[in-house]
C-alpha cells in the first residue's frame, strides 16, 4: 500500500495539519493509535455522569486563521470566554479578580492597593502592545540559521518595522523582560502579595522551573502573545468540553479529503536511500509515504518511532538532553454541589481560571519540593469549574472541578513511584482547597488523577510533558525542538514535525500545525 502524506497522531495539532493539508490539495491519512481522536485534547466521562476535559482544560485560544480556514464555528462549535477571567481567592477570603476590561479591574483593584489600581491600566497597554508584535513572530517560520536569507524577506522586514513601532519605551522593556524572573517582573508593577503571585503562575505555568527562575517572563510574554495580550490573560472553554473541537477538526479534515483512522498505531519509520520511506504499524504491515508528519513530540519522533542510527551522533546527545520532564498532573473530581469560598464569593466569580497560590515564596517553595524529586506539599493550582458554564457536563445541581496541579516531578526521588503516591496528588490538591473553600472534600463524589506517568502511557506525552517539552528561551522559536531543526523538517528528507514540540510551542492553539502545514505544502505542491 502507498499512501501521499502521513499524519501521526489524532490530537488536536495532528488534525489541524491534516485538515489544511488536505484543503491545500494533497491526500493525508491521520494514524491514530488510542481508539478515540483528541490526544490530550478530550472530553471523557471520569465518574458515571461527569464528563470532563480530561488533560487540557482551555483553549489556547485557537489561532484564528485555523478557526476561519477550516470553518470551524459552522461546524457547531460554541467558545465561552468568561468573566472574570482569572480569580485568585486570599486566605481570609474573598480574592483578586481581574478582568478582560482593564478599566473594570483598576477598579476593582482599588479595593486592595490604589497604588497597584493606578499601575494595572499601563500594564494592560504595555503588555497588550508587546504582545501584539510578538503574535506577528508566532505565525512565521523561523530562519533557516545556516542560510538565514532564504525564504521570503516582507514577513521580515514587517517584523524589523513593527518593532521599530513599538515606541522606545516599549521596545526596551520586550528586550529586557524575556530574560527576566517572572518574581522580578510582577515586583515591578505591583505591592500586593497575591497580585505579584497571580502574575507569576502565568510566567511558570507549564515549567519546571519557580518564579525566581530566570526566563520565566518570556514564558509569560508567549502566552500573553498566543491569547490576544490581555494582562488577565485567557480562560475560554469549549462547550461540551474539548472533544467538541476534536469533533470539529475531525469532520473539517475529512470533509477536504484526509483519511482519519484509530486504532492505528505507527511502531517504526522508515529510512530508504537517507530518506524516509514510510513506517511500519503494530503488527508488521508497512506502508509506502511520500512524506510523513509527526504530531508526536520529539523524544517519541527520533529517538522513539525513528531509529536514532540514522540520526547524527551529536543530534542524538542533543535530543537526549532536551528537556521534556513533566512537572504537573490533572485531577478531576465530581462534587455534589458547587463549593463555597471563604467571604461569601459569589459563584459568577468562579467562573474562569481559578488561582491557588497565595504569595510569591509559596510558588517558589512548590518548586522547590519538585525540584529535588518531591511532590509538592502545597502545590500550584489552576482550577476551572466547567459546569458553571457548561451544565451538561454533570447531573443536574452537581459540578465538576478541574485541576491542573503543580509541581509534580515525572521523576520521584522516594516513596516507591508513583502508583505507590497516586493519592498524594489528590491529597495535596484537596488540601489546597480547603483552604479557600472549607468543606470541599466532603462534596467529592468521585475523582480521578492523571500523573505525569499516566500522561506518558496514555497519551502519549513523553515524560509526561504537556507541552512536548519546557518553553524555555533556549528551546523556543528556531531552537525548538533543537537549533537546525526550527522549521518543521526532520534531519531525514521526506520527514515534517507539527506538534507542541515545535515553535510557537503547547497549548491548545493549532499553531505549529498551521505553520507546519504551509512549509509542506510549498514543497510538496
Amino acid at each position: 500500500m502507498k499512501a501521499d502524506v502521513v499524519v501521526i497522531g489524532g490530537g488536536h495539532n495532528g488534525l489541524v495539519a491534516a485538515a489544511l493539508l488536505a484543503r491545500g490539495g494533497l491526500k493525508p491519512v491521520v494514524l491514530e493509535r488510542r481508539d478515540v481522536l483528541g490526544g490530550a485534547s478530550v472530553t471523557e466521562e471520569f465518574h458515571p455522569g461527569f464528563k470532563a476535559s480530561t488533560v487540557a482544560h482551555l483553549l489556547g485560544p485557537l489561532r484564528p486563521s485555523v478557526l476561519e480556514d477550516l470553518d470551524l464555528r459552522n461546524r457547531g462549535l460554541a467558545f465561552i470566554e468568561p468573566e472574570p477571567r482569572v480569580f485568585a481567592p486570599l486566605p481570609g477570603g474573598g480574592g483578586i479578580a481581574l478582568w478582560g476590561d482593564a478599566g473594570k479591574t483598576a477598579f476593582e483593584l482599588r479595593k486592595l492597593s490604589a497604588k497597584d489600581a493606578e499601575a494595572y491600566p499601563e500594564f494592560h497597554r504595555s503588555l497588550s502592545a508587546i504582545s501584539s508584535y510578538l503574535e506577528r513572530l508566532l505565525t512565521l517560520t523561523p530562519p533557516d540559521i545556516d542560510r538565514p536569507l532564504k525564504g521570503p524577506i516582507l514577513p521580515w522586514l514587517g517584523v524589523g518595522m513593527g518593532f521599530r513601532g513599538l515606541g522606545r519605551e516599549d521596545a526596551q522593556r520586550l528586550l529586557r523582560w524575556g530574560p527576566m524572573a517572572v518574581a522580578d517582573f510582577a515586583s515591578e508593577w505591583f505591592t500586593t502579595e497575591g497580585l505579584r503571585a497571580l502574575v507569576c503562575g502565568r510566567g511558570i505555568h507549564g515549567l519546571f522551573a519557580g518564579p525566581w527562575s530566570a526566563g520565566t517572563t518570556a514564558n509569560l510574554l508567549l502566552s500573553s502573545a498566543t491569547g490576544g495580550g490581555n494582562g488577565a490573560g485567557t480562560a475560554v472553554q469549549v462547550t461540551g468540553g474539548m472533544g467538541a473541537l476534536i469533533g470539529a477538526l475531525t469532520a473539517a479534515a475529512r470533509q477536504h479529503g484526509a483519511e482519519v483512522r484509530t486504532g492505528a498505531s505507527v511502531e517504526r519509520i522508515t529510512v530508504k536511500d537517507g530518506r524516509v520511506s514510510g513506517f511500519v504499524l503494530a503488527g508488521g504491515d508497512e506502508i509506502e509515504a511520500r512524506a510523513v508528519v509527526s504530531s508526536a513530540d520529539p523524544k517519541r519522533t527520533f529517538l522513539g518511532l525513528l531509529d536514532p542510527a540514522v540520526l547524527d551522533p551529536d543530534d542524538v546527545r542533543r535530543l537526549r538532553n532536551y528537556r521534556q520532564q513533566g512537572m504537573a498532573s490533572k485531577v478531576n473530581l465530581a462534587l455534589d454541589a458547587l463549593p463555597a469560598f471563604r467571604g461569601e464569593v459569589a459563584p459568577e466569580m468562579l467562573r474562569g481560571r481559578i488561582h491557588i497560590g497565595p504569595d510569591v515564596d509559596d510558588l517558589e517553595r512548590a518548586f522547590d519540593d519538585a525540584k529535588y524529586g518531591g511532590i509538592s506539599r502545597k502545590p500550584y493550582v489552576e482550577a476551572t469549574i466547567p459546569t458553571l458554564t457548561d451544565p451538561t457536563l454533570a447531573p443536574a445541581g452537581k459540578h465538576v472541578l478541574s485541576a491542573y496541579v503543580q509541581f509534580t516531578p515525572y521523576a520521584l526521588r522516594n516513596g516507591g513511584g508513583w502508583e505507590a503516591r497516586r493519592d498524594e496528588v489528590a491529597d495535596v490538591t484537596l488540601s489546597a482547597l480547603e483552604e479557600y473553600a472549607p468543606g470541599v472534600s466532603r462534596l467529592v463524589l468521585g475523582g480521578q488523577v492523571l500523573t505525569p506517568v499516566d500522561l506518558e502511557k496514555t497519551y502519549g506525552l513523553t515524560g509526561g510533558h504537556p507541552s512536548h517539552g519546557e518553553m524555555a528561551l533556549d528551546q523556543m522559536f528556531l531552537a525548538r525542538p533543537l537549533l537546525g531543526w526550527g522549521r518543521y523538517r526532520g534531519p531525514l528528507p521526506g520527514l515534517y514535525m507539527c506538534g507542541a514540540g515545535t515553535h510557537p510551542g503547547g497549548g491548545v492553539t493549532g499553531g505549529p500545525a498551521a505553520n507546519a502545514a504551509r512549509e509542506i505544502l510549498a514543497d510538496l505542491k
